[in-house]
């Protein structure tokens, strides 16, 4: 008996989709948990936009001079391979811009620390939130909650107490802003000094251990970490002033309407976490990212942000990136885009992995999407070879944690025009998935001839012939 089905498999692919659609679908279930609203009082979001843009005025000029002035090729930005702006550069600004070194010097490091002027070796060029500073309000307030969350890092630190010193009081400084951000209005600085001794002794505590058998007798001197907190409160309320975040006078602090906002974020970003299922802010990255599977887009951003606000950002890249080397497909597409929610801070470390070849296409999306290209066209950096992994690593996703309909769908994204064509491609790029990909594909086909031949290709790879 003969099929009515032609028996041809050369079957014309669609106009692929972006590559990163594909793993994207296996999303689907809605977040059931509303969407939070700030207090009472609190601005609109345009208004606060506005003061954010007031805020870092200073900085966007110097990034937008930057990106002009010391943009490849036309100026040497720094001196140190750090980003510390040159001599000459600071002093070229200072000119131009009618300021004096030292205020070129600090929106510069402003700037940076908002994301809106990135530093490639010797050069200098605008962030995208710069690009899209006029237009784009989320864009002006992620960058300004980037400032936010580097206050440390904006003021000088003091150097008469010990580095172990300051980061117990940077650890224990987000309760003390929630205090402020309850309390809705200005709090005298000995209250706040209470709350922060009992903060850090908290953490102290928690990572206390008494070690088993007989000890050395303990030094005499007091540790470092014994000093007096005041002065180190005092620095950490001058560092959130100087971002704008609070006022800091008269013996008492209050939250800005900015720095208010901020807060609430941050709290809810915590919460959302908190009532996952897995609670992922406190799960390792490979176990936090699995909790975020089956979350929208959306819903799964919220809970990279809150994952990462708990934890340092070099540390957390890390992480994510271990996640990533693993064998579960899924994982390495989500880590990527969890890493996208960090940003700029990431980009030494993902163009670290473009030799590693697993993570290699993920790697070249992402740094294309940094550099500015659109989402929808990012695939094109890609070679063919590169895209064809990638099509095969998505479908293996797909196969482990998606439906067969979502699979057969996922040929859409194929950078082949035919299903031969194809197939003898996938044979050829070598990935580990190849049989089980193909084995599944077939399994899921409702055309028999396509799946017979995909089946054909999966037997190929199997016993190594051609």
């Amino acid at each position: 008996m003969t099929s009515r089905i032609p028996r041809d498999s050369r079957l014309r692919l669609v106009r692929p989709r972006p590559l990163a659609a594909a793993p994207r679908a296996v999303n689907q279930r809605r977040s059931r948990r509303p969407a939070p609203r700030p207090p009472e009082g609190t601005p609109a979001r345009a208004e606060l936009a506005r003061m954010a843009r007031s805020g870092l005025a200073g900085a966007a000029r110097v990034a937008r001079w930057a990106d002009a002035a010391l943009g490849p090729g036309r100026g040497s930005a720094t001196a140190d391979g750090k980003a510390t702006l040159s001599d000459a550069s600071a002093e070229r600004a200072a000119r131009e811009l009618g300021l004096t070194p030292a205020q070129v010097r600090a929106d510069w490091d402003t700037a940076r620390l908002a994301g809106l002027v990135e530093v490639h070796g010797g050069s200098a060029r605008s962030g995208w939130r710069l690009r899209a500073w006029d237009r784009d309000d989320s864009a002006v307030l992620r960058g300004w909650v980037a400032l936010f969350d580097a206050w440390s890092l904006a003021y000088p630190q003091p150097g008469e107490h010990e580095p172990a010193a300051v980061a117990e009081v940077v650890s224990a400084m987000p309760q003390t802003l929630s205090f402020l951000q309850l309390s809705a209005g200005p709090v005298p600085v000995e209250q706040l000094l209470d709350l922060l001794e009992q903060r850090v002794t908290e953490l102290r505590t928690a990572r206390c251990e008494i070690p088993y058998g007989p000890q050395p007798e303990p030094p005499a001197e007091p540790e470092a970490t014994d000093a007096p907190l005041a002065p180190l409160l005092d620095w950490a309320l001058r560092a959130l002033a100087s971002v704008g975040a609070l006022t800091y006078g008269d013996g008492q602090a209050t939250l800005t309407p900015l720095g208010s906002w901020a807060v609430w974020v941050k709290l809810e970003q915590i919460c959302v976490a908190a009532q996952s299922p897995a609670g992922n802010i406190e799960q390792a990255a490979e176990d936090m990212l699995r909790g975020c599977a089956q979350l929208r887009p959306n819903a799964a951003r919220a809970e990279y942000r809150a994952w990462l606000a708990a934890r340092p950002v070099g540390s957390a890249v890390t992480e994510l990136l271990g996640a990533a080397r693993g064998e579960d497909a899924l994982l390495r597409g989500l880590a990527f885009e969890a890493l996208r929610v960090v940003g700029a801070p990431a980009e030494p470390d993902v163009r670290a992995v473009l030799d590693e070849p697993t993570l290699r296409p993920y790697a070249l999306l992402w740094l294309a999407e940094h550099d500015g290209a659109d989402p929808e066209d990012a695939h094109e950096v890609l070679t063919r070879e590169e895209a064809t992994w990638l099509w095969v690593d998505t479908a293996a996703a797909v196969a482990d944690h998606g439906e067969a309909p979502l699979l057969v769908r996922h040929l859409e994204s194929a950078v082949q025009p035919t299903i031969p064509m194809l197939l003898d491609e996938v044979r050829a790029v070598g990935h580990p998935r190849t049989v089980q990909v193909l084995v599944a594909l077939a399994a899921a086909h409702p055309d028999p001839a396509l799946a017979k031949a995909v089946r054909r290709a999966a037997f190929q790879v199997h016993t190594g012939g051609s």
